[in-house]
């Protein structure tokens, strides 16, 4: 249950203000196509990033913000014996269920929201040369894309998706397939891309890839300073 939110107006605004401090650049991909990988490898280039999938799993962890929510609303069946959400057992009932889906979504939402802004700010203040927002389904939020300089898809062919996906998750194929349905295709994905990363290689293949991101980026800024 990748993170997936439209900003309120006054959130969009707040995002919209960091503009021109630094370049913000979206990060995003098809679910197993290596957004965490590459955003690992921009992390140790100096990039700054906030992670709405990270944030979501920790507001759904033991003693996560979201637990006695999803608690009252959906009841201790869809809590797991650690405390944290139980995440198969809700994908399950929002795949089936899009009421159920749009309740859930009315709890994280505005608390992933809430803390991606947290976070931008902070790191706007620490002077990183630019920051990375890991947005998985950040062509279907709709808003995000006027908020950032760049937009960076990672890509692979559905079927490494797939393979990635069951070996991780231990989900069955249908269930990845599903996953992959409700998602933007490929194809309008990477029609909305600035840049693409291939990962369908190595990991050193893949550090390549970041590393020329990481090089464009800077000098993209470098030359919009100079000329400014």
């Amino acid at each position: 249950m990748a993170a997936d939110y439209t900003n309120t107006p006054a959130e969009q605004a707040s995002l919209a203000a960091l503009k021109g401090q630094l370049p913000l650049v979206g990060l995003t991909g098809g679910i197993g196509s290596g957004k965490t990988a590459v955003s690992d490898e921009l992390a140790i280039l100096g990039a700054a990033i906030v992670d709405t999938d990270l944030i979501a799993h920790q507001i759904t962890a033991p003693g996560g913000a979201a637990i006695p929510l999803i608690h009252e609303q959906f009841g201790a069946e869809f809590i797991d014996p650690s405390g944290a959400l139980d995440r198969s057992k809700m994908r399950s009932l929002v795949f089936a269920d899009p009421q159920a889906r749009k309740s859930l979504e009315d709890i994280t939402h505005p608390l992933i929201r809430h803390e991606t802004i947290k976070q931008a700010q902070q790191l706007v203040e620490k002077r990183a040369p630019y920051l990375i927002f890991v947005v998985p389904l950040l062509i279907e939020s709709g808003n995000w894309r006027s908020l950032l300089d760049y937009l960076v898809v990672v890509d692979c062919p559905e079927e490494t998706q797939i393979e990635r996906v069951m070996q991780r998750s231990k989900l069955p194929r249908k269930d990845v397939e599903a996953i992959l349905k409700a998602q933007t295709s490929r194809a309008e994905r990477l029609a909305y891309a600035d840049m693409v990363i291939e990962n369908q290689g190595t990991l050193d293949q893949l550090k390549v890839e970041v590393l020329s991101l990481h090089q464009k980026i800077l000098q993209i800024q470098k030359d919009r300073s100079s000329s400014s």
